[in-house]
């Protein structure tokens, strides 16, 4: 079994700053890229950013410049630094990795249950 498990979520004022966490565990031989998405009420969800196991990076274009994406291969854990938060930030936030769990597997995507990021005054 696999388990992502993300920390960090909460209410924030326009602005501010949250750190969000996730832990990857279980049965895992790699990790090809963590991620995360995030999802509004009504709307679909969409990436927010990505980390490659080599360590490149990729982003949403509404959150460049705010959020940062890291990662600590050893741990199995990715963190996104979350700076001048606004109002539109507002959703679940979903952990993603992309990973195998044996050398000859092929590699598939699980998710996180999610963490509430609100962004309100």
């Amino acid at each position: 079994q696999v388990q992502l498990v993300e920390s960090g979520g909460g209410l924030v004022q326009p602005g501010g700053s949250l750190r969000l966490s996730c832990v990857a565990s279980g049965n895992i031989f790699s990790i090809n890229a963590m991620g995360w998405y995030r999802q509004a009420p009504g709307k679909q969800r969409e990436l927010v950013a990505r980390i490659f196991s080599g360590g490149s990076t990729n982003y949403a274009d509404s959150v460049k410049g705010r959020f940062t994406i890291s990662r600590d291969n050893a741990k199995n854990t990715v963190y996104l630094q979350m700076n001048s938060l606004k109002p539109e930030d507002t959703a679940v936030y979903y952990c993603n990795a992309d990973l195998q769990r044996s050398p000859l597997s092929m590699s598939y995507n699980y998710w996180g249950q999610g963490t509430q990021v609100t962004v309100s005054s």
